[in-house]
């Protein structure tokens, strides 16, 4: 699915589309609609990034056990663990 944004709404609200997609992304993942990663990929920012972005905002990272065991997973399939 695709979501057009018009320019007329980005010049309204002053954002860029990088910034517009960063807010969405934001409110996805502060909501638990998405999680860290599919809220950064949606925002088009690596993962490290992304955090920097909610902690710049004192939005806590929702990080439990299932996204610990994926990332171990993720470790051992690219051989860093």
């Amino acid at each position: 699915m695709s979501i057009v944004i018009s320019d007329e709404i980005l010049t309204t609200t002053r954002m860029t589309e990088a910034e517009m997609r960063q807010e969405i992304a934001v409110l996805l993942f502060q909501t638990e609609k998405l999680t860290l990663a599919q809220a950064s990929r949606f925002a088009l920012m690596n993962r490290i990034a992304f955090q920097h972005l909610l902690a710049s905002r004192q939005i806590p990272v929702h990080y439990g056990v299932e996204d610990f065991e994926q990332d171990i997973k993720n470790l051992r399939e690219m051989g860093r663990l």
